[in-house]
């Protein structure tokens, strides 16, 4: 006898888990899996960008790994991918590294319910809520109060989001805020500024405060100090020496690139009113840790004139954990598909 459903009972949804999560950059991508309701994010894999052609040869990657860890085939329902570019259409180009696609192409090439593509910065807003201490080192007290938040990330490039709360939840609000306008505060960075706009006509936040843009900083700092370099080095070669302190350019560079981007993250704390704190992510400052902390950095995010007792009261947490973006990532499947493991 066929069975049927009486008008009460509709067929039931498809369920939406396991879920693929993805955090890609301009240098790396990381993949992890959610395989049930309330499960975290697990089984993080970095893959390296240069080593695939396109996004979705690196997720095959993954899931044929991750189904040999697993010793049954991973097969996601739906995914979440963070991208290091704006998010407009369905073309995806990034910004920062040779990999561009389709979102509809790419659902279909991994055999996805559903697919969700949002800038890696509002994923990485998306995780603030969630992150516990252990996660941050904090300017003193800890974020996570009441209130806006902002998180600033220095990393290939520079990402800037922020997540509000509303009586639905946190909404992430993604921009490109590393494109705007980076300002001096002295005349010391009027002079580096000023050596920079012989290269670049628009000397936007993330031409010195990025992985790309440390060679610049350098060449600019090592000119103004008189000491001008013959060939650009590395942002590796800048932070190793910097850091060792063997090189007085790239420690000088160092404390300059810490002072700008107190100067910006401040900027960002008034834009977004985020008086539950500013967030520092990337790759580039976990690096740094101790020389971060003593760094100009604080003073100068607190160093807008009048405003100066209003960002006093705003807390500065470094993130530590260079994972949070996939709890972010997921988190922005469960607002759009639903957290319960059904639509």
């Amino acid at each position: 006898m066929t069975a049927t459903l009486s008008p009460s009972q509709p067929p039931a949804a498809p369920p939406s888990f396991p879920r693929l999560v993805a955090d890609i950059g301009g240098s790396n991508a990381r993949f992890g899996w959610v395989s049930a309701p309330g499960a975290r994010v697990a089984h993080v894999r970095k893959l390296a960008v240069p080593d695939f052609a396109a996004p979705v040869d690196a997720a095959r990657a993954y899931l044929q790994s991750l189904s040999a860890e697993l010793g049954t085939p991973a097969i996601p329902r739906h995914a979440a991918v963070a991208v290091a570019t704006a998010v407009v259409g369905d073309g995806v180009a990034f910004t920062n590294s040779h990999w561009a696609f389709s979102r509809q192409a790419l659902q279909r090439e991994l055999g996805l319910d559903g697919l969700l593509v949002i800038n890696d910065f509002e994923a990485l807003a998306l995780s603030l809520p969630h992150l516990g201490e252990a996660q941050l080192r904090a300017h003193g007290s800890l974020p996570g109060g009441p209130g806006n938040r902002a998180v600033i990330g220095p990393g290939t490039g520079l990402g800037v989001a922020g997540v509000v709360p509303t009586r639905h939840g946190w909404q992430a609000v993604a921009g490109e805020g590393g494109h705007a306008t980076l300002a001096a505060h002295d005349d010391f960075e009027s002079e580096l500024l000023r050596c920079v706009r012989r290269q670049f006509a628009h000397v936007s936040a993330e031409r010195l405060l990025s992985g790309i843009g440390l060679p610049v900083l350098h060449g600019a700092v090592a000119e103004v100090l008189g000491q001008p370099v013959a060939s650009p080095w590395t942002a590796e070669q800048v932070m190793a020496a910097g850091l060792a302190r063997s090189d007085a350019a790239c420690d000088r560079t160092l404390d300059v690139f810490c002072a700008l981007l107190g100067g910006f993250a401040g900027n960002v704390a008034l834009v977004l009113g985020a008086r539950g704190g500013v967030y520092i992510g990337g790759g580039i400052v976990p690096r740094m840790v101790d020389r971060f902390f003593a760094s100009p950095f604080r003073e100068r995010f607190e160093a807008k004139g009048r405003f100066e007792g209003y960002l006093q009261g705003v807390p500065t947490a470094l993130i530590t954990d260079t994972l949070v973006a996939l709890t972010g990532a997921a988190a922005a499947i469960d607002a759009e598909v639903g957290a319960a493991g059904r639509p």
